[in-house]
């Protein structure tokens, strides 16, 4: 809409400028006469004022209304004045040349332009409400005497049994009552590993069945599911965090009473002064000139160059108070997998029993589940795959099976090659080996998964497989701490993996056994301390927390709720692109602050000359003078925002410089 109004407006405003009296004056040319000549502007200028003009028209009695006086009705004020002036020169009422017709177009023109720049930079995201139902099927199998029938979500009632196949999503909040599968639920909990399910164990909707088909019994539809809980909260954390005042819409609440004020002295002056006429014009004058075109632009061309250098570096901005707050945060809360972590299982340790070489274990377990789709088979294999030994043993395994919650089985060359986990060892009553004892325990102190591998039903060696710490989180971390950010972390994982993580990495504070819906409160809990708070997530349960933050930022590869929660998108997975928005935050705050000091500081001294103060000694701020004064103040403010474009925002170049000073730091972990 704004985009529309600005180009017709400014097609129009061109012969509206051309015609004028006033420009043809300061540029030197004549007027060309024809009849009707003199109606151009105004009949033009009218058209520019009551339909370019509508929207801030508008606003402006939107404002006035609800006494919340702001940027629309400066501006709508501003150009009424100049609409009444200038018909009143045209009809030749009163006298007086206050022909501002051309100042009236060109004022409604900039001010288009820079909404239209402004809607722009908050961009165009589809709803959270609506990513959050996409992850819903339409239909779901529901189970009856004689088999399945396909029907609605919506027709779904407590108590009915659906049938969940491998790869489908489960329709409803339920408990599965026949079958076992391992559930990915990483749409819900963020966690990149799938979990067993079987009887008796609750599922939750929008979660999927990987591998087996199970059955489950409906406890919740509709506005009683999980996934309606955690939009209900993102809507209301979303509405908690939009009552914040831009800092133009203040500035322009401070310069409208200021306007007012100096209008009304200056029409109650010159009137005292029996000079009635020059109490018009000077007021008419002082009016127009309040509402510079620079306020008007001042923060939207920073905006939307600050959104187009963070593009650039791989950061979106899609709610402009973010780029503002983000100066001010106290503490940066990370969701440990998938944003401080790969959120992938990798080969992180291997131990083997006599008589058996690292290189032998690795290959003989690769090659036993080199048919398996598992996440884990999937790291075991490319283990084997960068090992020297491993790698020149090209071994294949046959006959594979696999055991839902305990491991897989497969024959190679000519032995039995069983990899499995602690369930499994159970079931088949083998201990580990004292020679392996001692370094498996370490391992699951420090929360790591523990694999087995056994040959003939031998224990052999055993894995350690963790979610590997991206080689990027530790840089990110010293260099937030240096520049006086406290780094936290939140995680659904148990105490001592996330503890151990965050040890690794140095981190202030550690949140472990989150359930997902308490992310959002734990983020509640440090605003509730006085802290102003950026959450980095990549999950729907980071959802609400990413909303309720001062600031959510979303990494690039996590789901399509959490980024449109999120104030800021990070388009990599690269936790060190915080530091990006933060020097981003900062520097162009600098610069809507030198922005706002030239247009309204340009009122503080145009506004009194133009009232007359300094008439007696001679100096008088005429209109045309005035009009021409605004316009140099926003080439001024154009010119000063262009310089945000030297800005260096690459995330390495911008921890590198931090890491000098950062210096060794121990880590800070106390248990929450």
């Amino acid at each position: 809409m704004f985009r529309n109004r600005f180009w017709i407006s400014l097609v129009l405003s061109v012969p509206v400028v051309f015609f004028s009296p006033m420009v043809a004056h300061l540029l030197g040319y004549h007027v060309p006469g024809f009849p009707g000549s003199s109606w151009v502007s105004p009949v033009l200028g009218t058209v520019v004022y009551l339909w370019g003009g509508a929207p801030f028209l508008r606003g402006g009695l939107t404002e006035l209304r609800s006494k919340q006086p702001g940027m629309m009705l400066l501006i709508s004020t501003a150009i009424t004045v100049a609409f009444v002036a200038s018909w009143a020169t045209s009809l030749g009422i009163g006298g007086f040349d206050l022909d501002f017709w051309w100042e009236l177009a060109l004022l409604v023109v900039i001010m288009l332009l820079g909404h239209w720049m402004e809607m722009r930079a908050l961009g165009a995201a589809s709803s959270a409400l609506d990513a959050l139902a996409a992850l819903l099927p339409d239909e779901a199998e529901k189970v009856l005497e004689g088999g399945t029938v396909t029907v609605p979500i919506g027709d779904l009632a407590v108590g009915d049994v659906v049938l969940v196949r491998p790869g489908a999503r489960v329709p409803a909040d339920g408990r599965i009552v026949a079958g076992t599968a391992e559930l990915d639920e990483s749409m819900i909990t963020g966690e990149s590993t799938a979990v067993t399910r079987t009887v008796g164990d609750t599922v939750v909707a929008g979660t999927v069945a990987t591998d087996n088909t199970v059955r489950v019994r409906v406890d919740a539809v509709g506005e009683d599911t999980a996934l309606a809980g955690i939009r209900r909260m993102v809507a209301a954390a979303q509405e908690s965090s939009s009552r914040a005042q831009a800092l133009a819409d203040r500035a322009a609440a401070w310069l409208f009473w200021f306007a007012l004020t100096a209008g009304v002295l200056t029409a109650g002056a010159w009137t005292l002064l029996g000079s009635p006429g020059d109490a018009v014009v000077r007021t008419v004058t002082v009016l127009v000139i309040a509402c510079p075109h620079a306020l008007g632009l001042a923060i939207p061309l920073v905006i939307a160059i600050s959104t187009e250098r963070a593009a650039r570096s791989g950061v979106l901005i899609k709610d402009r108070l973010a780029l503002e707050r983000m100066r001010t945060i106290d503490v940066v809360l990370f969701d440990k997998t998938g944003t401080l972590t790969e959120g992938a299982h990798a080969v992180t340790g291997a131990a083997t029993a006599p008589g058996t070489t690292e290189g032998e274990l690795l290959a003989l377990a690769a090659a036993a589940e080199s048919d398996s789709e598992h996440p884990v088979a999937r790291a075991i294999v490319a283990a084997a795959a960068a090992h020297p030994a491993a790698s020149r043993r090209p071994l294949h395994g046959t006959g594979f099976t696999a055991a839902t919650g305990r491991g897989v089985t497969a024959t190679v060359d000519g032995a039995e090659i069983t990899v499995g986990g602690p369930n499994l060892l159970r079931e088949r009553g083998v201990s580990t080996p004292a020679a392996l004892a001692g370094t498996t325990r370490g391992w699951s102190d420090r929360g790591a998964g523990v694999l087995h591998v056994l040959r003939d039903g031998r224990v052999i060696g055993a894995l350690a497989l963790e979610d590997t710490v991206r080689p990027e989180s530790r840089a990110a971390v010293a260099a937030l701490q240096e520049l006086g950010v406290k780094v936290a972390m939140i995680t659904g994982d148990a105490r001592p993996v996330a503890e151990a993580v965050g040890a690794d990495l140095g981190i202030d504070e550690v949140y472990a056994e989150v359930l997902p819906q308490d992310k959002d409160t734990k983020v509640a809990e440090l605003q509730s301390r006085g802290m102003t708070v950026a959450m980095v997530g990549d999950g729907v349960n980071d959802a609400p927390a990413l909303a309720r933050a001062e600031v959510g930022i979303a990494i690039g590869a996590g789901t399509d709720v959490a980024m449109e929660s999120a104030g800021v998108v990070l388009a990599g997975n690269d936790p060190r692109a915080v530091l990006s928005m933060i020097g981003l935050s900062r520097a162009s705050y600098r610069k809507m602050l030198q922005n706002l000091v030239w247009a309204t500081g340009y009122n503080v001294v145009a506004v009194p000359l133009a009232a007359g103060v300094l008439a007696p000694a001679g100096v008088v701020l005429s209109p045309a003078v005035g009009a021409v004064l605004m316009s140099l103040s926003t080439i001024v403010v154009a010119l000063n925002a262009q310089l945000l474009r030297r800005l260096d925002l690459d995330p390495a170049h911008l921890a590198a410089a931090e890491a000098p000073r950062a210096g060794a730091r121990p880590p800070a972990v106390p248990a929450h």
